[in-house]
């Protein structure tokens, strides 16, 4: 096929690929949509053995564009902007210059918030001590004890790099591609284009941590929301309890003959409306109904942790044992990609450390070290790891100037767009290596700087699509998750 013909289709609206679907179905002798999904449900049910494995097409038909190396993706998303200077980016030569100014030459001007703008920029150095771990030397702050264990499996790139300086616009353009709310999300762009391969689970899950006190930092449901594109693509977000999708169960009396007889005929009503509109969202509002049909299993079963081992727990740590817990949502997140599930995000918030950076930036280490180290020995163990893209990281860093009292334990630090650090693990990434690197101040990326832009291009690479070419038109304008910007791929870490 053609660049120009695999274009084409990448921009083929939403609304005429479901015509197409459409118009299939309704030559298909009369069997609605529900007595097909009906059917489908009872030759197998969802589970981690033997998933409903997609028959046909199962994205845009042009996708993937080459062969893709990683075939899903866990992103471990630290909401809040975690400090790379306690927790990877060793600068020992910051203590010379602890309570000094920092110079001009390294600051530049750079935009501050008002937060610190008009209080000096007095150097506060690290207050974790360092080292050096497994063969490839990389360096990890004392924090995070476990991630030493699996160092040797990761690549950190220490060069992102933003300029969004505020958490809501900086993590929409971390998770959309733009900071202003609207466009899809990096999850919705891939179920998109490569939908998934388990019919009984939606393309994109989402879970959020349950914190043990109130967190004060919103997460929005544009941060996983499907945009202009239809919204069977926006991710679906778990609750953090014992029931984790409302409104599953049928209403008490209801047989389950009775239930699929009632989507039968509103599927048969919504099919009717479709044909007379061409509206896509029709099409979305039947595939919900099958979709919330099929989860009334696959869901309980995904939820139930009882069928894993104590060693499970073990490995995870006793938070594991906690339902919406970071650790609990790691080994949640191992299950769905035991299940095809194409993307998952967890959402850990609360890594905003304005002050008592010692005490509150260590809690969110407890909260998530070994769990994200046991998820990657989990997913290695189990020969997932391969297949599967880990991506641990927020949506930017923090500053080498203390706020506050510099020396004081109640010390924070600010925002900081223009350097931060994120972790990469699996699905073609090169382990063991570090990429990037920022001035003696942690302040200014010295070496390979990396976008936004580009690792979006870059994980899209990895699960074999071309950046330039996965498009969707929207109001006369081809879209796409890179934006018009330029973007590349970062192929110095691609194993």
């Amino acid at each position: 096929m053609s660049n120009s013909t695999n274009k084409q289709n990448a921009r083929q609206p939403e609304s005429m690929l479901d015509i197409t679907r459409r118009h299939f179905l309704s030559q298909s002798a009369g069997v609605s949509l529900g007595a097909m999904a009906l059917g489908l449900l009872e030759s197998g049910t969802a589970s981690a053995q033997q998933p409903e494995v997609a028959k046909q097409p199962i994205g845009l038909p042009a996708l993937p564009h080459f062969a893709a190396k990683a075939k899903q993706v866990i992103f471990l998303t630290q909401s809040g902007g975690p400090s790379q200077i306690e927790l990877f980016d060793e600068k020992p030569g910051l203590e010379k210059w602890a309570g000094k100014e920092l110079p001009d030459e390294i600051r530049q001007g750079q935009r501050l918030t008002t937060m610190t703008k008009n209080q000096k920029q007095l150097v506060m150095p690290a207050r974790t001590k360092f080292e050096k771990c497994g063969q490839s030397g990389a360096t990890i702050g004392e924090w995070m004890p476990h991630l030493k264990k699996v160092v040797d499996d990761l690549c950190f790139v220490k060069s992102m790099t933003t300029d969004q300086i505020n958490h809501a616009p900086a993590m929409t353009k971390y998770l959309t591609g733009h900071q202003i709310p609207g466009r899809p999300s990096l999850g919705g762009w891939v179920s998109y284009g490569l939908g998934s391969e388990n019919r009984n689970l939606p393309d994109y899950l989402v879970m959020i941590s349950k914190m043990k006190r109130p967190s004060d930092q919103p997460l929005y449901d544009h941060y996983w929301g499907s945009g202009f594109l239809p919204t069977r693509y926006q991710g679906v977000k778990l609750r953090s309890s014992k029931e984790p999708v409302l409104y599953l169960r049928d209403p008490d009396g209801l047989p389950r003959p009775v239930r699929r007889g009632m989507l039968d005929g509103i599927s048969e009503l919504n099919q009717m409306r479709f044909e007379e509109t061409g509206d896509p969202e029709i099409t979305t509002r039947i595939r919900q109904y099958e979709m919330a049909w099929r989860m009334q299993s696959s869901i309980p079963e995904l939820n139930d942790l009882s069928d894993e081992p104590e060693s499970t727990f073990e490995l995870y740590g006793p938070d594991s044992r906690r339902p919406g817990s970071y650790a609990a949502n790691c080994i949640m997140a191992r299950r769905m990609v035991e299940r095809g599930v194409r993307f998952t995000q967890l959402f850990h918030p609360d890594w905003d450390h304005h002050s008592r950076l010692s005490s509150w930036c260590v809690a969110r280490c407890r909260d998530t070290d070994q769990a994200s180290a046991a998820l990657i020995i989990d997913l290695k163990q189990r020969g997932l790891l391969d297949d599967t893209l880990v991506l641990w990281g927020g949506e930017f860093g923090r500053g080498v100037a203390g706020q506050g009292e510099w020396d004081s334990p109640d010390g924070g630090r600010d925002h900081h767009p223009r350097c931060f650090t994120m972790w990469m693990a699996g699905g073609g990434i090169k382990p063991g290596i570090t990429y990037g690197a920022t001035d003696d101040f942690s302040y200014n990326v010295a070496e390979n700087p990396v976008h936004v832009r580009d690792l979006h291009a870059t994980i899209l690479h990895l699960l074999g699509i071309d950046h330039q070419r996965l498009t969707h038109r929207y109001q006369g304008l081809d879209f796409r998750l890179t934006g018009v910007e330029p973007a590349r791929v970062v192929k110095d870490i691609l194993a």
